[in-house]
This record gives C-alpha cells, sequence and structure tokens, in this order.
C-alpha cells in the first residue's frame, strides 16, 4: 500500500489550492494540516467538504501566523521555534526548560484540528520533521497509541552507516510507542534516477509513505503527469486511517 501525503495544508492558500488539485485528480491520497496558519480555516473546510483523510503536521519551527486564542499559545510557540532553529543539530538535545512549552503547543494544536475538523487527526507528522526532535521523543508530548510517521529510508549507498543507524534506532524507539508504516520517502528524492521504480515495489508488500510538496513547481509538474498516475495504478492506495 502507497500513501502520497501532502504536507503543510493549511499553510498558505497556495499550498492548500495546490495539493486540493491533486487530490481531486487522484494524485495523492491524504494531507496534514497545519494550525493557526493564514489558511488554516478554509482548508479545513475544503477539507470536510471534498472528504480528504486530513492528520496534523505539528508545526514546531515555524511561528504561527493566525492568532490563537490566547496569546501565551504565541509565546511558547516562539520560544520552542526559537530553540529549534537556534543550530543545525538542535533538535537532538533535550531542552528541560522547554518541556511543558513542548507540551503546551502540541496540545493547543491538537485541540484546534479537533475544533476544525471535528474528530482526531489520522495521524501526526511534524512540519521539517521537528515531531522526531528529542524534546518530544523523551517528553512523551505525543501520546503512545498515535500513528506518526517515522523517519526517512536510505539505502546503503545514499547515506552513511551512522545516518542510518540513527535513523534505525530512533524508529526503533518510535514503534514501540506508536503506529507507523514500514517506510518513508520524500517524493523530491524519488525524483531522482529510478528511486520512485524501488519505491513502488516495495509498496506492493509493505506500507509506504511518499512526502509530496504539491505547490512546489518539479514536484506539482511529477504529481500531475500521466507518467506518475501510471506508475500509482500498479499499487494499492491508502491512507493512515487505513493503516
Amino acid at each position: 500500500m502507497i500513501i502520497v501525503n501532502a504536507d503543510d495544508w493549511g499553510r498558505s492558500v497556495a499550498e492548500t489550492d495546490a495539493a486540493l488539485r491533486c487530490h481531486a485528480t487522484r494524485r495523492i491520497t491524504s494531507v496534514t494540516a497545519m494550525m493557526f496558519m493564514e489558511d488554516s480555516e478554509r482548508a479545513a473546510a475544503l477539507a470536510l467538504e471534498h472528504g480528504l483523510d486530513v492528520g496534523l503536521h505539528l508545526n514546531l519551527s515555524q511561528p504561527f501566523t493566525a492568532p490563537p486564542p490566547r496569546p501565551m499559545l504565541a509565546e511558547r510557540q516562539e520560544r520552542v521555534c526559537r530553540f529549534i532553529n537556534s543550530s543545525k543539530y538542535a533538535f537532538l538535545l533535550y531542552n528541560p526548560a522547554l518541556r511543558r512549552d513542548f507540551a503546551d503547543t502540541y496540545r493547543a494544536q491538537l485541540e484546534e484540528f479537533h475544533r476544525l475538523y471535528g474528530k482526531a487527526p489520522s495521524h501526526v507528522d511534524g512540519h521539517h520533521h521537528k515531531h522526531l526532535c528529542t524534546n518530544v521523543l523523551l517528553g512523551d508530548v505525543i501520546p503512545a497509541g498515535q500513528k506518526v510517521r517515522r523517519n526517512f529510508f536510505f539505502w546503503p549507498e545514499e547515506k552513511s552507516r551512522l545516518n542510518r543507524a540513527y535513523r534505525g534506532a530512533t524508529d526503533h524507539l518510535l514503534s514501540r510507542k506508536y503506529r507507523l508504516t514500514d517506510y518513508f520517502f520524500a517524493l523530491s528524492q524519488c525524483l531522482k534516477g529510478d528511486r520512485l521504480a524501488r519505491v513502488l515495489e516495495l509498496a506492493k508488500t509493505h506500507a509506504v509513505e511518499v512526502m509530496a510538496h504539491p505547490a512546489n513547481p518539479l514536484e506539482r509538474d511529477y504529481l500531475m503527469s500521466e507518467r506518475y498516475l501510471e506508475q500509482l495504478d500498479l499499487v494499492e492506495r491508502g491512507t493512515y486511517s487505513s493503516l
């Protein structure tokens, strides 16, 4: 089974509309929505109207662009973003002073998802993949039992042994608490060489997620191509709801 998920639903009108066009033409299977962003409200209404499968795109790296109901939430978000964006390796560090801030901003975004969509998200992933940061993993921010996006999978020729070992260890930790797909890839990387063919072959016997950003011109052109649709028709399509 293959899940083709469009990230950043609701971050902007352009990103929402690009993903909606792809969903309407069967190019993606689901989206993950950002809360307290400029197009969050309209995006939720569109998702409900068109029957999209929607997860929560947890935002820990970008300030809100629509005001949350309480100013304190924006302040907590800014503190989390400042720490996460302070260096390339900040996501690896555990900051005990921000334990409450991480927990509260997750809870606020989850509550807003419930308000807008009237139900729980199908799964949780992270903007810039920061749901995999140490403060989230060790702080028990996301309750156990949820469906959560795993790390990118890379073949041996693509990343070092140390890099792949770290990803494998993190995924092992995730699998003890959450429900995961078997593999996760980025469409932008799948467009290089014959990688997509290898990914689709895996999807014949495993649950595979491919992350897409339809507002990106290169990805959008490929998603809307007939060649892509022909390849997609060779495997079963699904969503996190069917995982």
